[in-house]
C-alpha cells in the first residue's frame, strides 16, 4: 500500500481547489499527497456561475460574463443593471484543465483516477480501498456526496436544486447577450418551486435550464418536455440544436454535515455542506472556505473541531422550512424579494457580507406570516 499524508478523493471543485491551495503553500512541499477521481474530468460536464465585485481569482478561466439581471414572475419583470456586480461563468472543463494543469506541476501531488469503494478507519491512519489498490493516509478529504448522508435525521429539512441544461443554437438571433434571466417563474409551478434559467453566449447560443427546489427528482422526460415548451414559447423558436446537456442535484439543506467527520476524515464540498444551503451555489462558498481548512490543517487541530456555522446558516434553516413546508409558494418569496430590494442587496446578503441592519431589511422584504411560523417553530 502506498502511504500519504493526505489524500483528497474526488477531483470536483473542492478538490481540485483544496489540491491547489497545497500547491502553493510550503507547509505542504515535504507532504505526500494524492489526488482521486473515477473521471479522467476530460469532459464539459457542467457549469459554475457565481457574481463579485470587479476582478477575482477564476478571471483566466471564465467563459462568459453578464451585468444585466432578467427576474421575472407573473407579477413581476424586471431588468436591472448589477454594477459594481458582474456574474460569472465557468465551464467544467476550463475548470478542470486548469487546476489539473497546475497540479500536475507540483511535485508532492499525485492524481490518479480510479473510483474509491470504502473507507477504513483505525486510530492512526484510514485506508482508502478503490477498485484496484488500496492507498493509506494520515488524514482524508472526501467530496463524493451521497443524499443518504442527510436521511437519517429528522431535525433539518433536505430538498434538492434539481435541473436539465441544455446549450441550444438557434437559426435565427433570439437571445440578449447582454443580460442573464436569473429567474424566471411565469412557467407553471405545479406544487412545487419552478423556474428557467437562462445564460446567453451569443445571440443565436444560450444555456438554458430547468430548475426546480423540491423535494423529488422528476422524470427526465418532464424535464426536457418543459425545456421544449418554454424554448418555443419565450423565443418564439421551433428550430434549434441541442449543443451540450447537463443534469444536476445539489442538496439544499442546513443539515450539521459535521456529524460525518472523524478526526481524520473531513468531508468537504457539497458532502461537507459548503453549498449554499438556500441557493445551491457552491463554488464561491467552496473558494471561501478552502483558506480556512488550510490554517486549520497547519494548526495540527483535529478535522472534526473545524465548525463554519454562522448566523446565515440560521437564515438559511428558516427559509428551507418555508421552502419545505409550502413548496408551491416559493416563488412568492423570491417575488416579494425581487420587487423590493435590488438584486445588488439580494447578491450581498446571499454573498454572508451583510451587517445586522441589512440583515434586518432583508428579512423585512420576504413575506412576513411563513417566516414567522418558521421561526416560532424552531424557537420551540
Amino acid at each position: 500500500m502506498d502511504k500519504y499524508d493526505y489524500i483528497i478523493i474526488g477531483a470536483g471543485a473542492s478538490g481540485l481547489l483544496l489540491a491547489n491551495a497545497m500547491a502553493n503553500d510550503s507547509f505542504f512541499n515535504s507532504k505526500r499527497i494524492l489526488l482521486l477521481d473515477k473521471n479522467a474530468k476530460k469532459t464539459n460536464d457542467r457549469t459554475w456561475c457565481f457574481w463579485e465585485k470587479g476582478p477575482g481569482q477564476f478571471d483566466t478561466i471564465v467563459k462568459k460574463e453578464w451585468n444585466t439581471v432578467h427576474f421575472e414572475s407573473k407579477k413581476l419583470s424586471q431588468r436591472t443593471l448589477i454594477a459594481p456586480y458582474t456574474y460569472k461563468m465557468i465551464q467544467g472543463i476550463d475548470f478542470y484543465t486548469h487546476y489539473l494543469n497546475k497540479i500536475n506541476n507540483s511535485p508532492a501531488i499525485t492524481f490518479i483516477q480510479e473510483e474509491v469503494i470504502d473507507l477504513v478507519e483505525n486510530s492512526e491512519i484510514v485506508t482508502v480501498k478503490t477498485r484496484n489498490n488500496s492507498y493509506t493516509g494520515s488524514y482524508i478529504f472526501n467530496s463524493i456526496f451521497n443524499f443518504s448522508m442527510t436521511k437519517n435525521q429528522k431535525r433539518y429539512p433536505v430538498l434538492q436544486q434539481h435541473f436539465t441544461g441544455w446549450v441550444i443554437q438557434t437559426q435565427k438571433p433570439v437571445f440578449d447577450p447582454k443580460e442573464i434571466t436569473y429567474m424566471d417563474f411565469s412557467v407553471p409551478q405545479k406544487g412545487n418551486t419552478r423556474f428557467m434559467y437562462v445564460l446567453p453566449y451569443s445571440t443565436h447560443t444560450a444555456l438554458i435550464e430547468y430548475t426546480l427546489f423540491s423535494e423529488h427528482l422528476l422524470d427526465k422526460q418532464e424535464y426536457e418536455e418543459e425545456l421544449k415548451i418554454y424554448i418555443k414559447s419565450r423565443f418564439l423558436c421551433d428550430s434549434f440544436e441541442i449543443v451540450e446537456k447537463e443534469y444536476g442535484s445539489i442538496p439544499m439543506t442546513s443539515y450539521d454535515f459535521r456529524e460525518n467527520h472523524t478526526n481524520r476524515i473531513r468531508y468537504i464540498g457539497t458532502a461537507g455542506g459548503w453549498a449554499k444551503p438556500s441557493t445551491g451555489y457552491t463554488l464561491m462558498s467552496t473558494a471561501k472556505k478552502i483558506p480556512l481548512v488550510i490554517e486549520f490543517i497547519k494548526n495540527g487541530k483535529p478535522l472534526s473541531k473545524l465548525n463554519l456555522k454562522n448566523k446565515f446558516w440560521f437564515y438559511d434553516l428558516l427559509f428551507l422550512d418555508v421552502l419545505y413546508a409550502k413548496n408551491a409558494n416559493g416563488h412568492k418569496v423570491f417575488e416579494s424579494l425581487f420587487s423590493k430590494l435590488k438584486p445588488q442587496k439580494v447578491f450581498k446578503f446571499l454573498d454572508e457580507e451583510t451587517n445586522l441592519k441589512e440583515d434586518i431589511t432583508f428579512i423585512n422584504a420576504c413575506p412576513k406570516l411563513p417566516f414567522i411560523k418558521a421561526f416560532f417553530n424552531r424557537l420551540f
